[in-house]
């Protein structure tokens, strides 16, 4: 697949959407050759689905898409794009997709050592950070941002230069969003005395031990922090406190073993933790909005889909 014959003549977004519709030609979303690179496709607006957003940048080439976390909306096109900064509980919603113009975009990984060195190096770590802010955010696609992503998605045309190129090229990424308008939400992702580092060990725990019985203030001092602070910026960067977060992680991961494993109902709830099944189908409903069997049925029958 050659796609390089006319970027010329478009602009960075363009470009973008050229090369990712030529590799997926269905909706879903797809991993590449390239690590921590990943693409979508979606063909349709669709109502919000739940999903877990990992620390990561997501840019739309074509159509337009928001992430809700925690009630509140944050929306991005070709020319804004989504930042998080931990593993992020929230829904995903298509508000912009058609058969002729679907929706199209990629998400980057980042990688939290290679913020810190970058930062240490330009010299953005020394001012404390004071707090945490949340652990989304919307920011600004500078030309110099998008044109490096198009270097790097070109590259999937030159696979054998992938292992010597990509490397360079994500550090490129990494500082131009450390320069950006979100400089520093990624600072939190950096700094391993912060709060945000903190917060993010914290939730490592929880995804290691979800099906355990939860007591915050032993996870607090694991983390080196008092029990009210912990509660504090735990609610502030994820908009869920600790027990709601494990909840969640109980009830997706039940969702994925009755979908992909074929587990009854109520042996879903007992692996991950739950001694009742009422209420873990009462749970369940609240957060998919069907009860597991007809959630289970529906998506069997329609293939799934989301995020």
């Amino acid at each position: 697949m050659t796609h390089q014959h006319d970027s010329r003549a478009q602009t960075p977004q363009e470009t973008l959407a050229r090369i990712i519709g030529a590799w997926i030609k269905h909706s879903g979303d797809y991993s590449t050759p390239i690590p921590g690179l990943g693409f979508f496709r979606r063909e349709i607006p669709a109502p919000p689905s739940v999903c877990m957003v990992e620390p990561s940048i997501i840019l739309v080439a074509q159509g337009a898409k928001q992430l809700w976390v925690g009630g509140e909306a944050y929306p991005y096109d070709t020319t804004r794009f989504l930042v998080t900064s931990l593993d992020l509980p929230a829904n995903s919603e298509v508000t912009a997709a058609s058969l002729e113009q679907p929706c199209l975009g990629l998400g980057f990984k980042l990688d939290p050592r290679m913020l810190a060195e970058l930062a240490a190096q330009v010299g953005l770590l020394q001012p404390r950070d004071r707090g945490t802010g949340k652990g989304v955010g919307i920011g600004t696609a500078t030309p110099a941002m998008l044109t490096s992503f198009v270097r790097l998605l070109e590259l999937l045309d030159e696979p054998e230069a992938i292992p010597v190129l990509a490397p360079l090229i994500q550090r490129e990424i990494h500082y131009r969003l450390l320069m950006s308008d979100q400089s520093a939400r990624l600072r939190q992702i950096a700094s391993v005395d912060g709060q945000g580092h903190r917060i993010a060990r914290a939730i490592d725990w929880l995804k290691l031990n979800y099906t355990a019985q939860l007591r915050v203030d032993e996870l607090a001092s694991r983390v080196q922090m008092s029990t009210p602070t912990f509660h504090h910026h735990f609610r502030q960067l994820t908009a869920m406190s600790p027990l709601q977060y494990q909840k969640w992680l109980r009830l997706t991961e039940a969702k994925r073993l009755m979908m992909n494993e074929h587990l009854d109902v109520s042996s879903a709830a007992f692996k991950v933790g739950y001694e009742s099944p009422s209420q873990f189908s009462r749970e369940y409903s609240r957060l998919f909005g069907l009860a597991p069997k007809r959630d289970i049925a529906q998506l069997r029958g329609c293939g799934g889909g989301g995020e």
